[in-house]
């Protein structure tokens, strides 16, 4: 998931079906139970005197982790339209 791959290599139907993997339930629900857990003990941290570190380095690995998420999704998706458009 979080791994770079270089997608001008891969043919149509590779790109067509890790897109389809991406947005799979399998991938996304766990993406988003982690950022939200993050993102709550990082509240949690700092409504119960847990330090600005604490609080602020999980907000940064939880915007990380879904940066990286979107810019996937979003790249597969960008070469999928430039192939379509060159055909």
């Amino acid at each position: 998931m979080l791994s770079s791959k270089d997608y001008s290599t891969m043919t149509l139907e590779e790109l067509v079906s890790e897109e389809k993997k991406m947005k799979s339930k399998t991938t996304t629900v766990p993406t988003a139970l982690c950022v939200g857990f993050l993102v709550g003990v990082a509240i949690w941290s700092a409504t119960h005197k847990g330090g600005f570190f604490l609080t602020g380095g999980l907000l940064i690995f939880a915007a990380v982790i879904s940066s990286r998420y979107s810019k996937n999704l979003k790249s597969i998706q960008s070469e999928i339209s430039r192939r379509d458009t060159v055909r």
